[in-house]
């Protein structure tokens, strides 16, 4: 099953974010709680709370980002 082009801003908005909010929420937490015995439900719970918000602010910045670099680099 493919997904329509006309969907792609909203999927790279969706990956890039998980994956954001993945790898930033597990290191803030190792950093300052070190790995324990709750690790992985306080992450899931970090990253399910923290994810909508970075998926709207990706949505909504990305194309600002890229019609800003474009004119600082075309």
């Amino acid at each position: 099953m493919r997904i329509p082009a006309r969907f792609a801003p909203i999927l790279f908005g969706a990956l890039l974010s998980m994956i954001m909010v993945a790898v930033v929420t597990a290191f803030v937490l190792a950093i300052n709680q070190g790995l324990h015995p709750g690790f992985f439900a306080q992450w899931s719970k970090s990253c399910m709370t923290t994810w909508p918000m970075a998926f709207v602010t990706v949505t909504i910045v990305a194309p600002l980002v890229r019609k800003a670099v474009s004119k600082v680099t075309g």
